[in-house]
C-alpha cells in the first residue's frame, strides 16, 4: 500500500514530485484494476497535467499534490457522477461537492471516482477484494477501500450511513476513519439518510488517515509527531456480540489484551438496554429518510433500482412519522447515555464487522457492528493488522467520544502499534 504520510514527506523533502506519485498509482492501476474494478472513472491524463502545471503550488499545499479517489456519490464538476446507478448514467454535475472543493484547495489531485453500490445501499457493484478476488470488499464504499488496499491510491473518500466506511476498511485491511457527524461536509453528496450520512476517509494506516483528515479540514488531527499516550479503553460486547465469528471475537480480545499490556487502562463495560433500542432505531431512521431522499428514483425509476434497495423502500413506505419521531427520541437518549458512559473512558473497542470478508460477490456483508455507532455520531476508526486462518483481514473498531476525534485517532494508533509489535514478536 501507499503511505500518504510517507509520500507527502518525500515530496516536501524534494525526493519525489506529485507526478512521480501519480506514476506509482498508474502502475498499480495497470496491474490490478482489471481484476479489482475499483474505479467508476479514471482521469489520469488530466491528473498528470495538473501535477505538472501546478507542481510548485501543490507541493506547498497540505496534501502536497497527492492523488485522491472520490466515491461516486460526491458531485464533481469535471467528472461524471452516477451515484453508482444506471438512472444517472452520464450525469454531469455543474459544481463540485463541498468536500471535493476542500480536497482541491488542500492540494489534492482527484485521480478518479471510485465504484460504489447503487445509491449507496446493499446491492453489490462488482468490485473485488484485493486480498482474494472471490471475496467481497464490502460496501457501499467498495471501490475506495479496494483501491487503497491494492496500492492504487494513497487516500480515498467514502461515506457511511450504516457501516460503509468501517466495514470495507476491515474487509480490505486498511485504515478507515468515520469522523464525528458533520465534521466532513456532505453538501453536494447524494443523500440516503440525512440524519446518518457521514463522510469518511481511507488510507494505509491510522497515521495516514489522520494526516489526510488534518490536511483536508485544517484541523489539528495529525498524530504522527509523537508517540500516543496510553489510552483508557473499554471493551464492549454488545447484545450482538455472538454474531461475530470466533476469529473476530479472538481478534478484538487479543487487541484489548495487548493494549493493556502496553500500558492502556482496560476495563469491560456492559451497555444499558437503551443501546439495544437505539440499535433498532437506526433502521427506522435510515429507512424512513431513504424513502423520502430517494422519492424521485422510487416513483419514476423503480425498475432501475437494485432489488435490495427496492425491497427496503417498499417496506419503508409503511414507517409512520410517529415511529420515526420515536426512533429519533431514542437516538437522542442513547447519545446522552453514551456520553455519560464514556466520562472516564477515551475509547471503546469492538468488532469492525462480523468477521472477515465473506466469500461472495452477491453481498457486501453485514452492518451489525457499525450501525449503532453511526447513529451515535461518534468517531470510529478501523484498525487493521489482525487476520484469520485464511489470512484475510480482521478489523478492530475503535469508537471515540463525539467531537473528540483526535483522542480517538491517537488511541487507534496506540492499538495499531501494539498489534504490530505483537505480530513482530511471534
Amino acid at each position: 500500500m501507499l503511505s500518504a504520510l510517507e509520500l507527502a514527506g518525500r515530496i516536501e523533502g524534494g525526493e519525489i514530485t506529485p507526478a512521480d506519485v501519480l506514476d506509482l498509482c498508474a502502475e498499480a492501476i495497470a496491474q490490478r484494476e482489471e481484476e479489482i474494478g475499483a474505479f467508476a472513472i479514471l482521469d489520469l491524463d488530466r491528473a498528470r497535467q495538473r501535477a505538472q502545471d501546478r507542481a510548485a503550488e501543490l507541493i506547498a499545499a497540505p496534501l502536497r499534490g497527492l492523488p485522491v479517489g472520490v466515491k461516486d456519490l460526491f458531485d464533481t464538476a469535471d467528472l461524471p457522477t452516477a451515484y453508482g446507478s444506471p438512472i444517472y448514467a452520464g450525469h454531469q454535475p455543474a459544481s463540485d461537492a463541498a468536500l471535493v472543493s476542500m480536497i482541491r484547495r488542500a492540494g489534492g489531485i482527484i485521480l478518479g471516482k471510485t465504484v460504489m453500490t447503487p445509491l449507496a445501499f446493499l446491492d453489490p457493484a462488482g468490485t473485488r477484494n484485493p486480498h482474494n478476488p472471490e471475496h467481497t470488499p464490502g460496501g457501499s464504499s467498495s471501490g475506495a477501500a479496494a483501491a487503497v488496499a491494492a496500492g492504487m491510491l494513497p487516500i480515498a473518500v467514502g461515506t457511511q450511513t450504516g457501516g460503509s466506511v468501517i466495514r470495507p476498511a476491515a474487509y480490505c485491511g486498511v485504515a478507515g476513519y468515520k469522523p464525528s457527524f458533520k465534521l466532513l461536509p456532505m453538501v453536494g453528496c447524494k443523500p440516503l439518510a440525512w440524519s446518518l450520512d457521514t463522510g469518511g476517509l481511507f488510507a494505509a494506516s491510522t497515521a495516514d488517515v489522520a494526516f489526510a483528515a488534518a490536511a483536508i479540514t485544517g484541523r489539528d488531527l495529525r498524530i504522527d509527531r509523537a508517540q500516543p499516550a496510553a489510552p483508557r479503553i473499554a471493551l464492549v460486547r454488545t447484545h450482538v456480540w455472538a454474531e461475530a465469528s470466533d476469529a473476530m471475537q479472538t481478534a478484538v480480545e487479543h487487541a484489548a489484551r495487548i493494549a493493556s499490556g502496553a500500558g492502556a487502562r482496560m476495563e469491560e463495560v456492559r451497555l444499558p438496554p437503551i443501546f439495544e433500542d437505539a440499535f433498532r432505531a437506526h433502521g427506522a431512521i435510515q429507512d424512513y429518510e431513504a424513502y423520502r431522499a430517494l422519492a424521485f428514483e422510487y416513483d419514476y425509476h423503480r425498475d432501475e433500482i437494485g432489488p435490495k434497495l427496492r425491497a427496503m423502500l417498499d417496506e419503508a413506505s409503511k414507517i409512520s412519522a410517529d415511529d420515526y419521531d420515536s426512533a429519533r427520541r431514542t437516538a437522542r437518549r442513547a447519545r446522552q447515555a453514551l456520553a455519560d458512559l464514556m466520562t472516564d473512558t477515551d475509547v471503546l473497542i469492538t468488532p469492525s464487522a462480523p468477521g472477515a470478508a465473506p466469500k461472495t460477490l452477491h453481498s457486501t456483508g453485514g452492518t451489525t457492528f457499525n450501525r449503532l455507532w453511526t447513529l451515535m455520531g461518534a468517531p470510529c476508526i478501523n484498525v487493521a493488522g489482525e487476520v484469520d486462518s485464511a489470512h484475510l483481514p480482521l478489523g478492530v473498531q475503535i469508537v471515540g467520544r463525539f467531537a473528540r476525534d483526535r483522542s480517538a485517532l491517537e488511541a487507534a494508533l496506540f492499538i495499531e502499534q501494539a498489534i504490530a509489535r505483537s505480530h513482530g514478536e511471534r
